[in-house]
Protein backbone atom coordinates (compact mmCIF):
# COMPACT_ATOMS: atom_id res chain seq x y z
CA UNK A 1 0.00 0.00 0.00
CA UNK A 2 1.64 3.28 -1.06
CA UNK A 3 1.39 5.90 1.47
CA UNK A 4 3.41 9.36 1.71
CA UNK A 5 5.39 10.25 4.90
CA UNK A 6 5.98 13.97 5.74
CA UNK A 7 8.65 15.06 8.34
CA UNK A 8 10.52 18.28 9.68
CA UNK A 9 7.41 21.28 10.27
CA UNK A 10 7.97 22.63 12.97
CA UNK A 11 7.74 26.13 15.19
CA UNK A 12 10.32 28.80 13.64
CA UNK A 13 10.81 32.69 13.86
CA UNK A 14 10.74 35.26 10.96
CA UNK A 15 14.35 34.68 8.95
CA UNK A 16 14.34 31.23 9.89
CA UNK A 17 14.87 28.01 8.06
CA UNK A 18 13.18 24.45 7.79
CA UNK A 19 13.90 21.49 5.84
CA UNK A 20 10.58 19.45 5.07
CA UNK A 21 10.88 15.83 3.96
CA UNK A 22 8.69 13.30 2.61
CA UNK A 23 9.21 9.72 1.69
CA UNK A 24 7.17 7.14 -0.41
CA UNK A 25 7.37 3.67 0.19
CA UNK A 26 4.55 0.34 -0.49
CA UNK A 27 4.28 -1.20 -3.86
CA UNK A 28 5.92 1.70 -6.01
CA UNK A 29 6.55 0.76 -9.67
CA UNK A 30 6.98 4.39 -10.77
CA UNK A 31 7.01 7.88 -9.87
CA UNK A 32 6.50 11.21 -11.70
CA UNK A 33 6.08 14.60 -10.58
CA UNK A 34 6.60 15.08 -6.66
CA UNK A 35 5.97 18.34 -5.68
CA UNK A 36 4.80 20.31 -2.05
CA UNK A 37 1.37 22.15 -1.12
CA UNK A 38 0.08 24.19 1.61
CA UNK A 39 -3.14 25.30 3.35
CA UNK A 40 -3.12 27.79 5.60
CA UNK A 41 -6.21 28.78 7.81
CA UNK A 42 -9.44 30.22 5.90
CA UNK A 43 -7.16 29.76 2.50
CA UNK A 44 -7.73 26.84 -0.30
CA UNK A 45 -4.98 24.45 -0.45
CA UNK A 46 -2.13 26.14 -3.10
CA UNK A 47 0.76 24.94 -5.10
CA UNK A 48 4.37 25.34 -3.44
CA UNK A 49 7.23 23.99 -5.72
CA UNK A 50 6.45 21.23 -8.27
CA UNK A 51 9.51 19.00 -9.75
CA UNK A 52 9.52 16.21 -12.49
CA UNK A 53 11.28 13.13 -11.93
CA UNK A 54 14.30 14.58 -14.33
CA UNK A 55 14.25 17.26 -12.04
CA UNK A 56 12.71 20.29 -13.22
CA UNK A 57 11.25 22.28 -10.95
CA UNK A 58 8.39 25.12 -10.35
CA UNK A 59 7.82 27.33 -8.11
CA UNK A 60 4.33 29.55 -6.94
CA UNK A 61 5.93 33.16 -7.52
CA UNK A 62 6.03 34.08 -3.08
CA UNK A 63 8.38 31.39 -2.97
CA UNK A 64 10.46 31.94 -5.51
CA UNK A 65 14.28 32.63 -4.56
CA UNK A 66 13.62 31.35 -0.66
CA UNK A 67 12.59 27.61 -0.91
CA UNK A 68 14.36 24.93 -2.84
CA UNK A 69 12.65 21.75 -3.59
CA UNK A 70 14.82 18.65 -4.42
CA UNK A 71 14.16 14.51 -5.10
CA UNK A 72 16.11 11.62 -4.71
CA UNK A 73 14.85 8.99 -6.94
CA UNK A 74 16.66 6.21 -5.61
CA UNK A 75 15.02 6.83 -1.94
CA UNK A 76 11.30 8.15 -3.25
CA UNK A 77 11.88 11.21 -1.57
CA UNK A 78 11.54 14.82 -2.01
CA UNK A 79 12.31 18.02 0.26
CA UNK A 80 11.95 20.98 0.46
CA UNK A 81 14.76 23.22 1.95
CA UNK A 82 12.87 26.90 3.13
CA UNK A 83 14.45 30.02 3.76
CA UNK A 84 14.00 33.30 5.15
CA UNK A 85 10.47 32.49 6.32
CA UNK A 86 7.88 34.56 6.97
CA UNK A 87 4.38 34.55 8.90
CA UNK A 88 2.65 34.45 5.55
CA UNK A 89 4.47 31.41 5.13
CA UNK A 90 2.94 29.42 7.86
CA UNK A 91 0.45 26.47 6.97
CA UNK A 92 0.17 22.97 6.85
CA UNK A 93 2.05 21.60 3.99
CA UNK A 94 1.35 18.65 2.35
CA UNK A 95 3.73 16.38 0.14
CA UNK A 96 2.23 15.22 -2.67
CA UNK A 97 2.87 12.28 -5.56
CA UNK A 98 1.99 10.60 -8.77
CA UNK A 99 2.88 6.89 -7.88
CA UNK A 100 2.02 3.87 -10.68
CA UNK A 101 -0.33 6.61 -12.26
CA UNK A 102 -2.31 7.76 -9.29
CA UNK A 103 -2.01 10.43 -7.11
CA UNK A 104 -0.98 10.49 -3.57
CA UNK A 105 -0.93 12.69 -0.46
CA UNK A 106 0.69 12.83 2.53
CA UNK A 107 -0.33 13.54 6.37
CA UNK A 108 0.49 17.32 6.30
CA UNK A 109 2.91 18.63 8.89
CA UNK A 110 2.21 21.88 9.97
CA UNK A 111 4.73 24.68 9.81
CA UNK A 112 3.87 28.38 12.17
CA UNK A 113 6.22 31.13 11.56
CA UNK A 114 6.27 33.48 14.25
CA UNK A 115 6.98 37.32 13.76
Amino acid sequence: QVQLVESGGDLVQTGGSLRLSCAASGGIFSIGPMGWYRQAPGKQRELVAVITNGGSRNYVDSVKGRFTISRDNGKNTVSLQMNSLKPEDTAVYYCNARINAAVFWGQGTQVTVSS
